[in-house]
């Protein structure tokens, strides 16, 4: 008898899983794909849409051809109830039973670490598509009236590498527009030092970074905690004040509610913990995966880690034996290459994904 394969998300972890699955298992799942976004992200190219250096036609693909040519159904709707133990997912389009279903509902903002946040002018956040596209409509008129620029990491940030990326990316942006002495940059950080990440950092990165800044012109804040927003400026828990005209803040994240809202399926954060196996530990018939899965700390798993920072017309090349500590070796490489490898990796990874070519690397 045929598996049913429930699939809840169609980005990164969602679309992977759901090909994988139907190329693997052909004759023996139905997989189908229940998405409330209709288009593939490439969620690491937001960091150039304030910039004008992409649009979202440019980094975005419609789901439905994608699944459609491999024999995966496709469904637009929004999950509102998982019930794991009658295995159905109730959704704005009706309802889903499924054997095994795969979470792939990746995070969302919060902003209750800085109150003001949400609802403040001149402060923006890029970790969304919805998000980064305000901060270009802004970034357009700052440029006419251009001032003081703070780009930020929250305690407990979700993402502190595309602080980093739109940090310098910033820098480059000013310089290009002959604005360097009227648009002054500030970096803050609830980081213990720049480039620990919430990852423990890597050996020399601190040291690189801070060259970065200084080559830029960028004053640093570190370890310490944002307390709340004020008009025009940020209130730091040590009672320091930074003014901006113009501001990016990388906030927390947390799970979707409708997985919070499972009994004994995530943890405080919303997010999923899962065994060696990627399953639930409270439910062996769910997987999470990506960004919805608690991966449990220290998490000892040797998977090669590999990313490209970008840093305006520079860039830096990481590598490591593992994400997490413990480590045996890490590098960071600083060179122009890393920019130009990070533009075609784009390139290469929304098409391989628009042609559902997941089995490629």
């Amino acid at each position: 008898m045929r598996k049913e394969v429930l699939v809840l998300g169609g980005n990164f972890g969602g679309l992977n899983a759901a090909l994988g699955v139907k190329h693997e298992l052909e004759g023996d799942v139905d997989v189908t794909v229940v998405s409330a976004a209709e288009r593939f992200l490439f969620n690491p190219s937001l960091i150039w849409l304030p910039f004008g250096r992409r649009s979202p036609a440019d980094i975005t693909f419609p789901l439905a051809p994608t699944f459609g040519m491999h024999g995966v159904e496709f469904v637009h709707a929004a999950a509102t109830v998982i019930d794991p133990q009658a295995r159905v997912v109730h959704t704005t389009k009706g309802v889903h039973n499924y054997d095994y279903l795969v979470i792939a509902t990746g995070y969302r903002n919060t902003f209750d670490v800085l109150p003001g946040f949400e609802s403040a002018d001149g402060v923006y956040t890029i970790t969304t598509l919805e998000d980064a596209i305000r901060p270009g409509e802004e970034w357009r008129r700052f440029l006419d009236d251009p001032g003081p620029v703070v780009i930020g990491a929250t305690q407990g940030a979700g993402c502190f590498g595309a602080a980093y990326e739109f940090l310098f990316d910033t820098a480059y942006q000013v310089k290009k527009a002959g604005l360097r002495g009227r648009a002054p940059l500030t970096y803050v950080t609830a980081e213990p030092f720049l480039g620990q990440s919430g990852i423990g950092g890597l050996p020399g990165g601190e040291k690189l970074l801070r060259m970065f800044c200084k080559k830029e012109g960028i004053q640093t804040v570190t370890g310490v905690a944002m307390q709340e927003r004020a008009p025009g400026k940020l209130r730091l828990a040590d009672g320091q004040d930074l003014h901006y005209a113009y501001a990016m803040i990388v906030p927390p994240f947390t799970g979707q509610d409708v997985v919070a809202a499972v009994p004994g399926l995530a943890d405080d954060k919303g997010f999923v913990p899962v065994r060696d196996t990627y399953q639930s530990l409270a439910y062996p018939e769910v997987y999470p995966v990506g960004v919805a899965a608690a991966v449990q700390v220290p998490w000892t798993t040797a998977i090669l880690a590999v990313c490209v920072m970008d840093a305006g017309a520079n860039g830096v090349m990481i590598l490591a034996d593992r994400m997490l500590p413990p480590r045996k070796f890490g590098v960071m490489i600083p060179r122009p290459q890393s920019h130009l490898a990070k533009l075609m990796f784009e390139k290469y990874f929304v098409w391989k994904s628009r042609h559902g070519y997941v089995r490629l690397p």
